[in-house]
Order: structure tokens, then C-alpha cells, then sequence
């Protein structure tokens, strides 16, 4: 197998591992009375980042030489992906899910961040097609993941701010 696809397979079974989690954080929220937003556009980021992985493994040649950098920095990305999902622990999902009455995280990088999780995906889904010399997948699917994660972030921030003390409050879409 060469490294382009075992690096690919490494990120493929991390997604699919981050969807059973996800599901069943779900599952258990729902239970406790969440509510899911913006349901409708799930699919389309469920699409592109499946898109965007066998984009990568069609697209690119197997014997791509790899940019260690810029290979590296995308394996940084997945230990803040880490810290992300361990500081939402049983709240993480892939969807927005809200329950109401719960309060908002605000440890680890939400600290600093309103939406860690999404500065993680907005830097990855550029950074690996470029890692492998591939500027025109890294522009496409960049450019499609900003425009869905700028449109789910505003359905989150309405979902959320009902929660939200009122020092962080956000104003929802206008």
C-alpha cells in the first residue's frame, strides 16, 4: 500500500470511528430531551468530507511524495480534533444537538474558541491535499467546507444561545 492511502485509510477509519461516537452520543442526548438544528444540511457535510477523501485518493497519484511539514501539521490538527471531542465528551456529536437547560462547555479549547472543532476542519480539508501537492482539491473543498461551516455555524450559534450566559452571547442570523 503506498503512504498516500494508508495515510487516507488512517483518516477514513478516524471519521468512521468519530461517527459510531458521534451516533452515540446522539442517541443518549436525544434520550435526555435534546433537540437536533439545522438537520438539513447534515448530509451535505457527510458528502463532501467523503467527497473530499476519495477525491484525494482518485485524483492524486498513489507515489505522491508527501510534504512532511505540511503532513505534520495535519496530524497536530487531529490531536486538537482530540482535545476538542474529550472536552465535549458525552455532548460531541456530528450534528448540532442541543439539551436544553444544560450549561456550555467553556473548558479546553473553548476557552479561547467559540467553535474549535470548525477551525480544525477548515484548516484540515485544505492541508492534507496539499500535504500530497494538490492545490486544486485543497481550493475546491476549502472553499466548499468554509461556505457550509459559515452556514452551520450561524444554525449552531441560534441553536445554542438561548443556553449561552449572557457574556457570550452571539447574535444568531440576521
Amino acid at each position: 500500500m503506498s503512504f498516500l492511502y494508508a495515510v487516507l485509510t488512517l483518516v477514513a477509519a478516524q471519521r468512521f470511528a468519530e461517527l459510531a461516537l458521534a451516533r452515540w452520543n446522539t442517541r443518549r442526548l436525544f434520550a435526555a430531551g435534546a433537540v437536533e438544528a439545522g438537520a438539513g444540511h447534515y448530509p451535505l457535510i457527510v458528502a463532501l468530507h467523503a467527497a473530499w477523501i476519495v477525491a484525494i485518493a482518485v485524483l492524486v497519484p498513489a507515489d505522491a511524495p508527501a510534504s512532511v511539514p505540511l503532513l505534520g501539521a495535519f496530524f497536530l490538527l487531529q490531536g486538537a480534533r482530540l482535545w476538542v471531542i474529550a472536552s465535549l465528551g458525552r455532548f460531541w456529536t456530528t450534528r448540532i444537538v442541543t439539551l436544553p437547560g444544560a450549561p456550555l462547555i467553556r473548558r479546553g479549547p473553548y476557552r479561547f474558541i467559540r467553535h474549535p472543532n470548525y477551525l480544525v476542519v477548515a484548516l484540515e480539508i485544505p492541508l492534507l491535499p496539499l500535504a500530497f501537492g494538490v492545490g486544486e482539491i485543497a481550493l475546491v473543498f476549502g472553499l466548499a467546507n468554509t461556505a457550509l461551516l459559515w452556514h452551520r455555524m450561524r444554525v449552531e450559534d441560534t441553536a445554542l444561545d438561548p443556553r449561552a450566559p449572557s457574556d457570550i452571547r452571539h447574535p444568531g442570523p440576521s
